[in-house]
């Protein structure tokens, strides 16, 4: 693409924003909008003529004279335009909103301007336009390559990053340090270092800790226990020589449901087995006199909730890593005379550290990120999650001490990158080459083998007791005291369908969370995957200034606990000029740049493995960026494309941390209506909820695992890596 086409195409769209689309009410109705003075559901121009948006006046002067500078090839020209278009849209958006005048420094230039609501699709094309022009113009002038299709890409991806993962991390610190509507940066420190926080009190008296101390607990021995579970599981698929259907099927089984649950619903599946009226607790007291309890709502019974979710995913890490290793290595220390035990520690294990480390940080991340299990196991045990959103929804609704807690959170979340960054250095653990490998793994240390298996097979039969809880309990009548006849009921009032003059009614309570949640994700699903394959193309293949930085702010989200995220959204997109709350629109935002790392990252994995004299072959034959992405590269990422696209739908269905901040009672999901459910008591109903999700999910992720297969290196697998895809990493659906 040129770049006169480029400024062509920009000059045009923002010409349409100008004249023809509304100016604002991205967030209402026409109807709504009709209201507002001047008639603002009117085009900018009508705004401008009847003088009620004269401070706007700028913005056609800017596009009066992008004609010129287009037809004279002015390139620095076009470049400021762009730029100045996108600073009076946002910069008046800002200045200006439902109250009028919000920087009051500006009074005795611009007076008393009446009030103006969100942004409009008209003013998303002139901000679109003016991205292009700006664009085109350093496409001009020979930077990205003197592609103007690149120089698009950068600079639109560039300005959504800021907009919605940059943007409402500013805003969520400016409310931290605001009290009153007045900046009191006595207050944020007081916030940041308040007893609630960090009080030690636990270790002297009955009062709990501070919730960092509770939630730095909890993600330690989440991230401990699950590594561990997972690493016996490991050893025992890859190395212990299991075989047999059975065992095949309980492994990928344990892998598979998790991805596909619910964070919350083992909650659920434990308190029907460990509760006050319990099934195990019935047995205990029935036979041995163990009186009843409520020791599952506290730190054990999260700590076993978020285990039980997480080993999986160690699991799902460490059997990559540990087929990856090539055998030869382990041979070679053989042939030298090392026992079996010694070739594990001082081959595999090394070797292990960096799967090992992504394990427990990832298992440490999610505990931090985790809102459900915590809101439905807690009880008395408070983590920085449940707090902040009661900082939010509660009765005292104080954003400011919300906004701190997040701060805190997101604290101790880059924290944990830090200590992985320090502890694997700079050391180099490559063990896959493009040499052929025909080894054999190293059989496990027949001790080591023991202890695996006494720790993994009462683990599998422990969780496969808590899932056939999950399948069976909407499907009986009260699973909590026993009575296990079988009942449709609890399906029927979340699904009941009726007949009404020949066509379906769908009467059930559960019919609208569940269209609502399907229509997000299957719109947001696709959105992730092409954003996410585009950043991944433009770091992986494109030289460009800023392309550290670019990496960095799509990586941010992945890093950004999903209870920070939701706050971070309510505080930017409440108020003008990108008022979003209470729409679908900030739902579908929401997952797209929640879930983007994930497709960046899984696309330029996949990229690693195509060879860039591919793109230089397009490139020597005339054909531009366009065209190579399209006719080279994409074909070639389908693997890559259909796992991101899973992927995003899986975690779109089964989210809960972030959107629970963000649903209405127009636009509610399937996991906040569960967690409804589960307050108001109907733990049935929600578990039948949750096997309807499951069985959804379940269909999705066999689709994709028969779609993309899985990576076999060694003996049998033919000469060299048989890799027939790349799929994202694994990480837990719904943080």
């Amino acid at each position: 693409m040129g770049a006169l086409t480029l400024a062509r195409a920009a000059l045009i769209c923002a010409t349409l924003g100008l004249f023809l689309a509304p100016w604002h009410g991205l967030q209402d109705g026409l109807s709504e909008l009709a209201a507002w003075p001047g008639g603002s559901a009117a085009p900018l121009v009508a705004l401008l003529l009847d003088g009620s948006r004269w401070w706007l006046w700028p913005v056609a002067m800017l596009l009066a004279l992008a004609a010129p500078a287009l037809l004279r090839k002015r390139a620095a020209g076009l470049a400021w335009i762009g730029a100045g278009l996108v600073l009076v849209v946002f910069g008046a958006g800002y200045a200006i909103g439902l109250n009028g005048l919000n920087w009051g420094w500006l009074a005795p230039l611009l007076g008393a301007p009446p009030a103006q609501p969100s942004l409009g699709w008209g003013a998303l094309l002139v901000l679109a336009g003016g991205i292009g022009m700006f664009a085109a113009g350093q496409a001009a002038r020979g930077r990205f390559g003197a592609d103007a299709f690149v120089a698009f890409l950068v600079c639109g991806c560039g300005f959504l990053l800021v907009l919605f993962v940059f943007l409402p991390l500013v805003k969520m610190l400016s409310a931290a340090l605001y009290e009153d509507g007045r900046l009191a940066p006595a207050a944020f420190g007081a916030r940041l270092v308040a007893p609630e926080a960090w009080s030690l009190a636990c270790l002297s008296t009955h009062a709990g800790c501070g919730v960092v101390w509770n939630t730095l607990l909890l993600a330690s021995l989440t991230a401990v226990i699950s590594t561990l579970l997972g690493l016996a599981f490991a050893l025992l698929a890859v190395r212990g020589g299991t075989r047999g259907p059975v065992s095949a099927g309980a492994f990928r089984a344990m892998t598979i449901l998790p991805l596909i649950t619910p964070p919350f619903v083992v909650s659920l599946a434990l308190i029907v087995l460990f509760g006050r009226t319990g099934i195990v607790t019935g047995f205990m007291w029935d036979w041995f006199d163990i009186p009843r309890s409520r020791w599952i709502y506290g730190l054990p019974g999260v700590l076993m909730a978020q285990v039980l979710a997480q080993a999986p995913i160690a699991f799902l890490l460490l059997d990559g890593a540990l087929r990856a290793i090539s055998p030869s290595l382990e041979e070679a220390a053989s042939t030298m005379g090392a026992r079996r035990m010694r070739v594990f520690r001082t081959v595999t294990w090394p070797l292990l550290k960096p799967a090992l480390a992504a394990a427990f940080l990832l298992a440490f991340v999610e505990s931090l990120a985790d809102f459900g299990n915590p809101l439905v196991l807690g009880g008395d045990f408070d983590v920085l999650s449940t707090r902040i959103f009661f900082a939010i929804a509660g009765a005292r609704h104080d954003p400011g001490r919300a906004a701190a807690l997040a701060l805190l959170l997101l604290a101790l979340t880059f924290g944990a990158f830090a200590l992985q960054a320090w502890w694997l250095g700079k050391r180099r653990y490559t063990t896959v080459t493009g040499k052929g490998d025909s080894g054999l793994p190293a059989a496990l240390p027949k001790g080591l083998k023991f202890t695996c298996a006494a720790v993994a097979w009462p683990w599998m039969i422990f969780t496969g007791a808590v899932y056939g809880i999950i399948l069976i309990g909407g499907f009986v009548h009260d699973i909590g005291r026993g009575d296990l006849s079988f009942t449709w009921r609890h399906l029927g009032t979340g699904f009941e369908v009726g007949w009404f003059d020949g066509a379906p009614a769908f009467l059930g309570s559960a019919w609208d969370s569940l269209f609502t949640t399907i229509q997000v994700a299957a719109i947001s699903a696709p959105l992730t995957a092409g954003l996410g394959i585009l950043l991944a193309w433009l770091i992986a293949r494109q030289n460009f200034p800023g392309r550290r930085g670019l990496e960095f702010m799509t990586m941010l989200s992945f890093a950004i606990p999903g209870t920070v995220v939701g706050v971070s959204y309510i505080m930017a997109f409440n108020v003008p000029p990108v008022e979003l709350t209470g729409t679908a629109l900030i739902l579908v935002i929401c997952f797209v740049f929640r879930n983007l790392p994930v497709g960046v990252r899984g696309g330029i994995a996949a990229l690693a493995q195509i060879d860039k004299s591919l793109d230089e072959a397009s490139a020597t034959m005339g054909g531009g960026a366009f065209q190579t992405l399209r006719r080279v590269v994409l074909p070639l990422l389908r693997p890559a494309i259909v796992a991101a696209l899973a992927y995003s739908f899986v975690t779109a269905m089964t989210a809960v941390s972030a959107v629970i901040f963000l649903v209405s009672a127009r636009h509610n999901l399937a996991t906040v209506y569960i967690v409804g459910r589960v307050e108001a008591g109907e733990m049935a109903l929600a578990i039948a909820y949750s096997t309807v999700l499951i069985v959804i999910m379940l269909v999705m992720v066999l689709g994709i695992e028969k779609l993309v297969g899985r990576a076999r290196i060694g003996r049998g697998s033919g000469v060299g890596p048989n890799i027939r895809g790349s799929a994202p990493p694994p990480i837990r659906a719904g943080a």
